[in-house]
């Protein structure tokens, strides 16, 4: 098969899977990112203290990640179809990728949380902040760069999942290294195409360590939390921290 030949099948297949996993990944930060929280919320000492809830959740996001994506994508078939109306193509892979990835997310977003300073959280509480407020001020803004390392670990892998996707007609560079680099023993489009997954998941991660590691630098925070840090840490009783309290209260009278 010549350069030309190939061209036009890589082009569609890229722009398949980047369809594949773009939708599949919002889908999973906006179903995964409140479930990751409610995990935290709901554990033991958590400000939504329900430890059967936070079991339940837990056991439920537990069974979701173990189940082997060529699995979860033949169990939901029936799904798929009545959510796309079809079980092939693109569109119908999203259903099984979103799904796979959410719980998946939820984790890496628990874990993420779980890393803010308590201190900070009793802080806002203290200023008479509700569980909305320690969530939007502190939670979510404090653990910004983990969660978006964890995003990019997650995009990683659906990209992982679409190729796998491939094999049951979902389109993608999966499926061009199935038919063609493995069925017609076509071995030269089958290794561009493993080139081509390299190098995206390559650009991915770099972005995404780098809009880490910017947001790690800049203290990964906005709004009051880095004022409500001294505040927590007890500034010295001089002007100028005198002037820096005033405004994190202020800051965080506003937030509440």
């Amino acid at each position: 098969m010549t350069w030309s030949e190939m061209q036009p099948l890589l082009s569609q297949a890229c722009w398949d899977t980047l369809y594949m996993v773009g939708w599949s990944t919002l889908i999973a930060v906006v179903g995964g990112l409140p479930l990751g929280i409610l995990l935290v919320l709901t554990d033991r000492g958590g400000l939504l203290q329900n430890v059967a809830a936070n079991k339940v959740i837990g056991q439920v996001v537990n069974i979701a990640r173990s189940m082997p994506f060529i699995i979860l994508m033949v169990a939901l078939m029936n799904f798929t179809r009545t959510v796309t109306g079809t079980t092939i193509g693109r569109e119908a892979a999203i259903v099984p990728l979103a799904i796979g990835a959410i719980p998946f997310f939820a984790r890496l977003v628990e874990t993420a949380v779980r890393e803010v300073d308590g201190g900070l959280v009793e802080a806002v509480q203290s200023m008479g902040g509700n569980t909305w407020t320690v969530v939007r001020r502190v939670l979510v803004p404090e653990s910004l760069p983990s969660l978006i390392s964890s995003a990019t670990t997650t995009v990683v892998a659906l990209i992982g999942y679409s190729a796998m996707a491939g094999t049951v007609g979902a389109g993608g560079l999966g499926d061009i290294a199935i038919r063609y680099g493995y069925q017609r023993f076509e071995t030269g489009l089958m290794w561009i195409t493993v080139a081509i997954l390299a190098v995206v998941i390559s650009v991915i991660q770099f972005a995404g360590d780098y809009a880490a590691r910017r947001l790690h630098r800049r203290g990964g925070h906005s709004g009051a939390a880095p004022r409500l840090r001294l505040l927590k840490a007890g500034v010295p009783a001089t002007a100028e921290a005198g002037a820096t309290a005033e405004a994190a209260t202020a800051d965080v009278g506003k937030a509440v």
